[in-house]
Formats: C-alpha cells, sequence, structure tokens
C-alpha cells in the first residue's frame, strides 16, 4: 500500500515539478527564452524575406524615383512647316515658303516647386508606411512566438498529464484486481486517458500550425525547424500614465502616416489652387525660301491660356481637394481618440493577466497540487472518491494552463503596447512602469 501512496505521490508532483524546470533559473540548454535580442534577429531576417517589407521597401523607391522625376522646365516644342502661294498671293522669294520655330513653357507661378513639394510629401508618407509595416511585424512576430511558445507549454503539460493518467490507470487497475477498487474507477480512469489522447493530438497540431505561421512571417520553408520555445517571465505593469500618452501620441506609427497624409493633402491642394493660373509659352519663329535657303523673317510669341472661363470649375477642384485635407485630418483626431482609448484598454488587461498570471502560479496551482495529494491518499485509505481525485487533477491541469496563458496574454498585449508607442523592446517600456496613474483607481466602487 505504501508503493501506491508512493507512486500517486510522484505522479500527482509532475506538474508541479514541469513548472519548477521551465523557470528562468532552470531553464534546459536546448530552450530558447523568448527576449528582445532573440525577436530582434527574426525582425532583421524579416526585414530581408518578407514580401510585404520588401513591397514597402519597393513603393519608396518608386516615390523616390517620381521626385526626382519632377521637372522644372517642360519639354519644349518643336515646330517645321511649309506655305504654298497662289499667283495672286505673295511672293514666296520676299515671304518664305519654309516655316520653322521652337516654344518652351516657363515655370511660373511656383507650380514646379509645388509639384516637387507634393513628390516629396508621397516619399515621406511611404516611408511613414514602411515604417508601420515593420512594426507590425514585429509585432506579429513577437505574438507568434508567445502563441507558439504557450502552445509547446500545452503541449508539455498534456504530455505530464498522459504518464499521470497512464501510471494511475495501471494502480487503479492493481486496486481493482486486489478488490480495492470497483470497476467504475477503472472505466473512468480509460476514459480520461482516451480523452487526453485525443486532445494531445489536437494540441500538437496546434503547434505545428503556429510554428507554420512564424515560417510564414518570416518567408521560410514551411517545414523549418524552430528550437524549443519557452514563454518569459511576467512583464511589469504600465499604468496609462501622461508620459505613456505623450509617448504614443508622439511616435504612434499610424499616426505618422496620417501626418504625411495630411502634407501631401495640403501641397495637392496647394498645387490645384495655381491650376487655375494661365499656362505661359514663350516662343520663337523663322521664315526662310527655299529656293536659296536665305532667311525672310523672324517672330517672337508669347502664348498664354484663358482659364477664366473655367474659374468655377478650377474653384470646385480646390475645394474637392481641401475637403480631402479636411478627411485626412479628421481621421487623424479619431486616431489619436483611438489611441487613448487603445492604451487605457491595454493597461488594464496588462494589469489583469499579470495578477491572473501570479495568481495561478504562486497560490492556485500550490493548493491544487496540495489537493490532489490529499484526495489520492484519502481515495486509497477507502476514505474518498475516484471522482474527486480526478476533479483535483483537473483543477491542477487548469492552473498550470492558466497561469501559461495568462503569462502568455500579458507578453501579447506588451508586444501591442509596443507598436501602439512606437517602440522596439520591453525593456523601454520598463521605466514607464512607476509613472503615476492619470486614471483613478475604482477599486472602493
Amino acid at each position: 500500500m505504501k508503493i501506491l501512496t508512493t507512486i500517486f505521490l510522484i505522479c500527482g508532483g509532475v506538474l508541479n515539478a514541469l513548472a519548477q524546470e521551465s523557470s528562468p533559473a532552470g531553464v534546459p540548454t536546448n530552450v530558447v527564452v523568448i527576449s528582445t535580442e532573440f525577436i530582434n534577429r527574426l525582425v532583421e531576417e524579416a526585414r530581408t524575406n518578407n514580401p510585404a517589407l520588401r513591397a514597402a521597401r519597393s513603393r519608396i523607391n518608386v516615390a523616390t524615383l517620381g521626385a526626382e522625376g519632377v521637372r522644372t522646365w517642360a519639354d519644349p516644342m518643336a515646330m517645321f512647316g511649309g506655305s504654298v502661294f497662289s499667283s495672286r498671293g505673295f511672293d514666296p522669294k520676299e515671304q518664305g515658303d519654309l516655316s520653322y520655330g521652337v516654344e518652351q513653357k516657363l515655370p511660373l507661378w511656383g507650380q514646379p516647386k509645388l509639384n516637387r513639394r507634393v513628390a516629396d510629401a508621397e516619399v515621406s508618407m511611404r516611408q511613414a508606411e514602411a515604417e508601420l509595416n515593420l512594426q507590425e511585424v514585429r509585432r506579429n512576430i513577437a505574438k507568434g512566438l508567445l502563441a507558439t511558445a504557450l502552445a509547446e507549454r500545452v503541449v508539455e503539460i498534456g504530455e505530464q498529464d498522459l504518464a499521470w493518467l497512464d501510471a494511475t490507470a495501471k494502480a487503479t487497475e492493481n486496486k481493482y484486481r486486489a478488490g480495492e477498487a470497483v470497476v467504475a474507477d477503472t472505466l473512468q480512469v480509460q476514459n480520461e486517458l482516451a480523452k487526453r489522447n485525443d486532445t494531445q493530438r489536437t494540441d500538437r497540431n496546434r503547434l505545428a500550425h503556429e510554428r507554420f505561421a512564424l515560417n510564414r512571417l518570416l518567408n521560410r520553408s514551411v517545414d523549418s525547424r524552430w528550437p524549443s520555445l519557452q514563454l518569459p517571465p511576467v512583464g511589469p505593469v504600465i499604468p496609462l500614465s501622461q508620459k505613456l500618452l505623450t509617448l504614443a501620441l508622439q511616435n504612434e506609427p499610424k499616426l505618422k502616416v496620417m501626418e504625411q497624409e495630411i502634407k501631401q493633402a495640403k501641397a495637392t491642394a496647394e498645387l490645384t489652387r495655381k491650376s487655375r493660373l494661365p499656362d505661359v509659352s514663350f516662343g520663337v519663329e523663322g521664315r526662310q525660301f527655299s529656293g536659296d535657303g536665305g532667311f525672310r523673317e523672324g517672330d517672337f510669341t508669347l502664348r498664354f491660356s484663358l482659364p477664366w472661363f473655367n474659374e468655377g470649375k478650377y474653384h470646385k477642384d480646390y475645394e474637392r481637394d481641401k475637403e480631402r485635407q479636411k478627411t485626412v485630418e479628421q481621421e487623424r483626431e479619431d486616431q489619436v481618440l483611438m489611441v487613448r482609448e487603445e492604451l487605457h484598454h491595454l493597461s488594464v488587461e496588462i494589469e489583469a493577466s499579470r495578477r491572473e498570471a501570479l495568481l495561478y502560479s504562486d497560490e492556485i496551482t500550490s493548493r491544487s497540487t496540495q489537493a490532489l495529494t490529499s484526495q489520492l491518499n484519502d481515495w486509497e485509505t477507502g476514505h474518498g472518491m475516484f471522482r474527486d481525485v480526478l476533479d483535483a487533477r483537473r483543477m491542477l491541469l487548469d492552473s498550470e494552463l492558466m497561469s501559461a496563458r495568462a503569462t502568455a496574454e500579458e507578453n501579447q498585449m506588451l508586444a501591442e503596447l509596443l507598436l501602439w508607442t512606437g517602440l522596439d523592446s520591453v525593456e523601454a517600456l520598463a521605466p514607464l512602469a512607476n509613472e503615476p496613474a492619470i486614471i483613478h483607481d475604482h477599486e472602493n466602487h
């Protein structure tokens, strides 16, 4: 009987030992703990291989070439022609029957400068978009790594649970043969073992998908192997402080894109306003006689368009572009409000996930282990039901899973917070943990 008790105690402590094994102090050498350095290495790989980031760089190149191709002077227009005279007309020897000339549009009203300003604004906007894409890929890589590490932890806990159930099933069968257990206990633990085997297969497939998604982000082969990943420790609480809010409003990547869109819209509207001014061209023409090639006369011309007939249409074009500018400005105001709301939401959820992770890892797991040990002892001595043993096992299993999930969720929200603040590491967020919150605590309400 003492041997049986020892088996149950060892099996009951497997999950707790697994948690200690996964702590930062006892990290196996073949396990990679998710860190800023590891994420940065993958981001650099994605910078080279990720098609979305390569496309963003191409858009920058397109805009840059477009800005460099803005012309100050339009191409001159050449003209060549001939004249035919009747017997009642001028003498071609005196008038000349060949005409030629060149006409050049003048770069007036600052339009070339405005065209260049519009093109430069597009370059800046494409650069801001590329930075936004890079920050989003960084966020997605971090969240993908955390999801993979969580999936590994789920599989690992499942493997330990399989070992526990297998040992328990054998012990239950031995007790049944010795007449110390009922057949219902044996059948119940066999059902639990079968369900765990099925769940474990699903969990392994989900882990394979998380690795597949990571390979897609890095444009690796779908069957590229990954090292075993371990969740980082629980991160700090980041309250919604004035410093955090200021940092986000200055550095949030989408706000930067919108700022460049506003600049481009302003430049486009100003260019449209100048389009109502007349186009002016200067020309030189000459005439000569084809018989002796002698020059006969020359003309100097100044041509200009008359845009006043369409003045109302030009005004509508200008109003259209000003309305586009107003639209982007209003969208930016909405994004500012969204930043405020999202920062508050993230600060609340980060704090909640941190509390949950610490609660399950420090308190509930320990109590669940003690409860499982007690139920095993009661069942072995005939003072408890086997169903209570299984319930205690589920409680311990759930506490381990909840601790891992809460840790992963908190770090995923920290990765989301990095995107909204424009920062590139959790370490950069650490100084903000000590800032005073601008939202009062409502625990007493």
